[in-house]
């Protein structure tokens, strides 16, 4: 499994579409949130893990994930790249199907969340999560 973390100030990781991914992503983040004093990284690492997923399941090619604080409050703001075309869709609840609940879950744990196209292809996935 490769990982690659850029630079500490960019707090960057790139990761290969594995199964490691989603674990990957989750120490990072909860790394980011100990460096940051963040004491409380539950619903952080449940949506990075979500987003992460949906990208290794749904997107193409390596996972970047990037984390930085906002400007304005500070509050930490997620981003999940991935080359994939697709757009992410939130799914009505159902009591009936297994899966598709990830990004209803993701619109619970965070303040907004978003997408905007890559230039050169692909997609982010950002969430502004609570601190």
């Amino acid at each position: 499994m490769h990982a690659t973390v850029l630079t500490p100030d960019l707090s960057t990781l790139i990761l290969d579409p594995t199964r490691r991914a989603p674990a990957l992503a989750r120490r990072f983040l909860a790394d980011r949130f100990r460096e940051w004093k963040i004491e409380d990284d539950s619903d952080a690492r449940l949506v990075v893990s979500e987003l992460v997923t949906n990208a290794l399941l749904h997107g193409a090619g390596q996972i970047i994930v990037r984390l930085f604080r906002d400007e304005t409050g500070g509050a930490p703001v997620l981003e999940v790249w991935d080359q994939g075309q697709g757009q992410p869709v939130v799914q009505p609840e159902s009591d009936t199907r297994i899966t598709g609940r990830g990004l209803l879950t993701v619109t619970n744990l965070t303040t907004k969340w978003g997408t905007r196209p890559i230039t050169e292809g692909g997609k982010v996935v950002w969430a502004h999560l609570a601190a």
